[in-house]
């Protein structure tokens, strides 16, 4: 099977790129703006009759898109995660290879969920930002497309090139410099959240696994269980050998008060997972454990 890989720099990309390479039946290319793609083509102001003849050209069984944002303003957010997948999609409809597509979504497309309640795929999005807004047009113009394609909606992905602004990146690099200084205390915010960590070679199963089933519609992928950042930056912290105290600045809130976080998302995000299962025989198998040592060894080689 051959497989188009779009945004195989990103930090999802870069796994999924790696699980795919691992499969001997598939020959993958990839797609993107860097230098390191095979082809070079910005999907968010590319033209889709370029990309169908593209596509026309290597023939992919699938198409898996892994590329977007996750910062910027309202425009660009919409530009990036939008406007390429409208991109995507119109350029699938003209060539005639009838090639799947994977797309990568989110848990942000869903917004704010009450505290203990898992979600499941037919809950009605909310999302409470432009990040989530941008990623759930994304996904009805997928759904919308007629195509072969699925949405995987993949909750807070964590693990080895977890990006330095994601907040256990920025746990780890505050413990790092923190410890570079001698520091005895370190004050942390943000910690007031649970949220379903999975971790993203994990992810990339679930992608794998999505390319070669005939599953279609909005799969849900995360862990099935919230954990409190508190825990995860107290659990971080063990991994880094810090030794110091860490001081929570958040004033405390209780539901329904919910203060705004930058996903979305308010204090609690857990999802139901069991479609994952049942539809591509997947389940998460990486602990947290080897998640967050994973991200604390990435933080402390940094200069």
């Amino acid at each position: 099977m051959r497989a188009l890989l779009l945004g195989a720099d990103g930090f999802l990309g870069r796994h999924v790129a790696e699980r795919l390479l691992a499969d001997p039946a598939v020959q993958l290319t990839a797609l993107g703006r860097s230098d390191d793609a095979d082809v070079r083509f910005d999907l968010s102001s590319g033209a889709p009759g370029v990309l169908a003849r593209f596509l026309d050209a290597v023939h992919p069984g699938v198409v898996i898109n892994c590329a977007g944002s996750t910062r910027g303003n309202a425009r660009d957010l919409t530009r990036q995660n939008t406007v390429a997948v409208a991109t995507i999609c119109e350029a699938l409809r003209r060539s005639g290879i009838g090639a799947r597509l994977v797309q990568v979504g989110c848990g942000s497309e869903y917004g704010p969920s009450p505290v203990g309640a898992s979600t499941g795929e037919d809950a009605a999005p909310r999302p409470g930002g432009p990040y989530g807004v941008s990623k759930l047009a994304a996904t009805e113009l997928v759904l919308g497309s007629g195509l072969d394609a699925v949405v995987l909606r993949v909750f807070s992905p964590v693990g080895p090139g977890t990006p330095t602004g994601a907040p256990l990146g920025r746990i780890a690099e505050a413990l790092r410099r923190a410890m570079q200084n001698g520091d005895g205390e370190l004050k942390l915010g943000g910690l007031a959240v649970q949220r379903d960590f999975v971790d993203v070679r994990d992810v990339a199963r679930a992608v794998h696994a999505a390319s070669l089933s005939a599953a279609q519609g909005v799969v849900n992928i995360g862990s099935g269980r919230a954990v409190r950042m508190r825990d995860m930056a107290a659990a971080l912290a063990h991994v880094a050998g810090f030794d110091g105290v860490l001081h929570e600045v958040d004033e405390p809130h209780t539901p329904p008060v919910q203060p705004p976080y930058p996903d979305g998302c308010g204090l609690w995000q857990q999802a139901d997972v069991r479609t994952a299962r049942d539809r591509l025989g997947w389940r998460p198998r990486i602990g947290l454990e080897e998640s967050l040592a994973d991200v604390w060894m990435e933080a402390a080689c940094r200069v």
